[in-house]
């Protein structure tokens, strides 16, 4: 059975506290977007709880067995009976870019189980399990807008139709780890409340709307304020940074064809 696991951008990201566990309180929208990897799972010729997983695509970073698709199988047969598969994921999204990719790998691994064995779990379940793996997988479960606070894990459904709005999604090829963003971040108290902002008309975005990682990530990486900068000038409503980075979106009111404004990143464009 396959599946296509999509990604998420980030409108407005505010930091508001370091946590005593280490992580930071934030309050963010998270926003589905089509692009997608592709994901196949077909059960497996042995009768013990394996996986013989393979990636094909774009190169994947870190051990094979830390891989977010092998995790979520391995929580969710701590509760199920689940028998070996085999899986291959052919990986589109960028790393490192701030779309959620591999947390969208997880969550689909999680549905796509849960589908072919018949296991029965919940959205529920399906969401408390996801969001042990990562702080915004647990999103991708109901693939819908919501307004993220906590780590990001704690959803609540938001009102915010975008739809014939064109995206320009543009990902250069610095890198940045989550951990990197977060450790020059300052958190602080939002000027405005982003729950209410993002209902003023997007024109309106440029000016209230913000991610608090970019202050620290544009003085390491001009490149990508660049990016930022020149969808403004090819017209876009709104661009940001989407999460820690490094991709930088536009919304624009029409379609746009902008690959060859970015020749050397990674270009993605589509409806809302």
């Amino acid at each position: 059975m396959i599946t296509f696991p999509a990604c998420k951008i980030n409108i407005g990201l505010n930091i508001i506290s370091k946590r005593s566990d280490g992580f930071h309180s934030i309050e963010t929208v998270f926003y589905p977007i089509q692009w997608a990897d592709i994901l196949e799972i077909v059960p497996g010729a042995q009768e013990s709880n394996t996986v013989d997983f393979r990636s094909t695509g774009l190169r994947l970073f870190g051990p094979k067995d830390k891989n977010l698709c092998l995790r979520a199988y391995q929580l969710l047969s701590e509760k199920f009976n689940i028998p070996s598969v085999k899986m291959h994921l052919h990986k589109v999204l960028p790393i490192g870019a701030g779309l959620g990719g591999g947390s969208s790998d997880a969550a689909s691994t999680l549905m796509l189980l849960n589908k072919i064995f018949k296991l029965g779990a919940s959205e529920e379940e399906l969401e408390s399990i996801a969001a042990s793996i990562g702080s915004d997988c647990s999103f991708f479960i109901r693939n819908k807008p919501m307004m993220a606070t906590g780590k990001g894990e704690i959803l609540k459904p938001i009102s915010l139709k975008l739809k014939n709005y064109f995206i320009v999604i543009v990902k250069p090829r610095a890198h940045i780890s989550t951990a990197e963003a977060y450790a020059s971040v300052k958190p602080s108290k939002p000027k405005f409340d982003l729950s209410e902002q993002i209902q003023r008309p997007i024109s309106e975005w440029k000016d209230f709307v913000v991610n608090d990682f970019e202050h620290t990530i544009f003085e390491k990486h001009p490149g990508i304020k660049n990016i930022k900068n020149k969808m403004y000038k090819l017209g876009a409503l709104y661009a940001s940074m989407s999460g820690s980075g490094s991709s930088v979106y536009g919304i624009f009111s029409n379609e746009k064809n902008l690959s060859a404004y970015f020749r050397s990143c990674t270009v993605w464009q589509g409806y809302l």
